[in-house]
C-alpha cells in the first residue's frame, strides 16, 4: 500500500474518532505507533497530513538507517519479536520483518525448554537406553505401558509462540538465549499407590533415566497433543478445566499414539548417539 493511500486511511480513522492506539492495530503494523501520534498531531493542527518531504532518494537512507537501528538494538538481544521492534524503533511492521529477512538473513526461532541435565544423568539415559535395546525386541517395546501425571491449571501452558529468537540459523539461536532450562519437576505426588509404593519408588531409582520427559510418549507427544485440543478459551474456573480436559481426551488422534510409542526405540538409539543429550 502507497504512503499516500495510509494518509487517507489514517485521515479518514481519525475523522471517526479512532485513537493512534485503535489505528496502529487496524492496520497491522503498516505504520509505526509513534508515526500515527504524529501524522494525529498535524490533522490536528492543519487538517490534513504534509509530509516535509516526499518519498524519493532519501527513502534509501532512511533504509540504510533503520538496518542499522534493528542490528545494533538485537546486538543488545535478540529476544524480541518484531511487534516490539516495530514499537521501540517506530518503524512499520512490515518493513521491520523485511529487513530482518531479507536484509540480515534472520529467522525467529521458538525457544526450547528443556530439563537441565547433569553428566551423570546423562549416564544413566545412555545406560537405560542400552539396557532396554539390549533385552527387548521393538515389537515388545509396543506393549510397555506408560504411566505419568500431568498439572494443568486455568492459566493454561506456557506458550513460546510470541517468544522468538532472530538467528541465521537453529545453533545460533541456541547460543543466543533458544533453550530455557529447568529443573527436575516438582516434588508433587497424588498418593496413589503406584506412585508411592516402595518397589515403584526403587525401580524408578534403579532403571528409569532421570529427568528424562523425552523417554515417555507421554511427556513427549501426548500431553502436548491433549493441550492442543483443549480450547482455553473456554476455561475460566477449576470446573470447567475439567470439563475441557475429560472433553478433549477424546479428540486425541489414535495415529499420534501409535506414532509416538513406535518411536519410542528409535530415540533410545539417539540418546546413545547424542551422548545422553536431551532430544528434541
Amino acid at each position: 500500500m502507497k504512503s499516500k493511500d495510509l494518509q487517507n486511511i489514517l485521515l479518514s480513522k481519525y475523522q471517526n474518532g479512532d485513537t493512534p492506539t485503535k489505528m496502529f492495530r487496524d492496520l497491522n503494523g503498516g505504520i509505526g505507533l509513534r508515526t500515527i501520534k504524529r501524522w494525529c498531531q498535524m490533522i490536528l493542527q492543519s487538517g490534513s497530513i504534509t509530509l516535509s518531504s516526499p518519498p524519493g532518494c532519501p527513502r534509501l537512507a532512511r533504509a540504510k538507517g533503520n538496518i542499522r537501528k534493528i542490528k545494533n538494538r538485537l546486538r543488545r538481544n535478540k529476544r524480541v519479536s518484531a511487534r516490539k521492534l516495530s514499537l521501540e524503533l517506530d518503524i512499520s511492521e512490515t518493513r521491520v520483518r523485511r529487513i530482518l529477512k531479507s536484509d540480515l538473513g534472520l529467522h525467529p526461532y521458538k525457544k526450547f525448554v528443556e530439563p537441565l541435565l547433569s553428566d551423570d544423568q546423562k549416564i544413566k539415559r545412555k545406560k537405560f537406553a542400552n539396557w532396554i535395546r539390549t533385552n527387548f525386541r521393538k515389537e515388545e517395546t509396543m506393549r510397555i505401558l506408560f504411566s505419568d501425571e500431568k498439572f494443568f491449571d486455568i492459566d493454561g501452558v506456557y506458550n513460546s509462540q510470541n517468544d522468538r529468537v532472530w538467528a541465521i540459523g537453529r545453533a545460533d539461536a541456541d547460543k543466543n538465549g533458544g533453550i530455557k532450562q529447568k529443573r527436575k519437576f516438582p516434588q508433587k505426588q497424588d498418593g496413589a499407590k503406584p506412585n508411592s509404593h516402595h518397589l515403584t519408588q526403587q525401580w524408578c531409582r534403579d532403571r528409569w533415566p532421570p529427568n528424562s520427559p523425552d523417554v515417555n510418549p507421554l511427556d513427549y507427544s501426548i500431553w502436548d497433543e491433549l493441550v492442543n485440543t483443549i480450547n482455553w478459551n473456554k476455561v475460566q474456573s477449576k470446573t470447567t478445566l475439567i470439563q475441557q480436559i475429560k472433553s478433549s481426551f477424546k479428540n486425541i488422534r489414535e495415529s499420534v499414539v501409535f506414532e509416538s510409542c513406535a518411536s519410542f526405540t528409535d530415540r533410545l538409539y539417539r540418546f546413545c548417539q547424542n551422548d545422553g543429550n536431551y532430544l528434541r
